[in-house]
């Protein structure tokens, strides 16, 4: 059965292999990758305040709802003197919370489509803002490699 090689050796013999000087010619432009992790974390702070705001304005749309549905059972638990009476209770309060629900449904609705227009405008402008970081961090690229190949070659002459 053969060994198994160690990757750790593996890595170091390849990285000998390649020419000291070839190494240098490969820059790497950490502004660009700092540039790029800022608007990542701009992005999800901006996510997350969506995010958070639309769960507080749901937890105050299921708050109201249930205090107004608490408020209306305590007309029904009442005691009433003529059996027909809990009918038109009963049914007034089937009335109330039919018209409450679609209230309160319109409301969820609404901090829904807030919540999708902010993504829509906070999606659009992160792929502006990275769209600009990678040409920018494209355009220094290829300025360090022509630089590079500049002196490699006047060093070759």
């Amino acid at each position: 059965m053969a060994k198994a090689q160690d990757i750790n050796t593996m890595m170091k013999d390849m990285m000998n292999a390649f020419p000291k000087d070839m190494m240098g010619a490969f820059p790497v432009d950490t502004k660009a990758m700092e540039d790029a992790f800022k608007t990542t974390a701009t992005m999800n702070e901006k996510l997350s305040h969506v995010a958070l705001e639309a769960a507080e304005k749901s937890t105050e749309i299921s708050a109201k709802w249930t205090k107004d549905t608490l408020n209306r059972m305590s007309d029904i638990s009442k005691a009433k003197a003529d059996p027909a009476d809990y009918a038109k209770a009963m049914t007034e309060f089937a009335s109330a919370q039919a018209e409450m629900t679609a209230e309160h449904m319109a409301a969820f609705a609404e901090v829904a489509k807030k919540v999708q227009m902010d993504t829509v405008e906070l999606m659009m402008a992160a792929g502006k803002d990275f769209s600009e970081d990678a040409s920018a961090a494209m355009k220094k690229a290829t300025d360090d490699m022509t630089a590079n190949a500049k002196k490699a070659t006047a060093a070759a002459k």
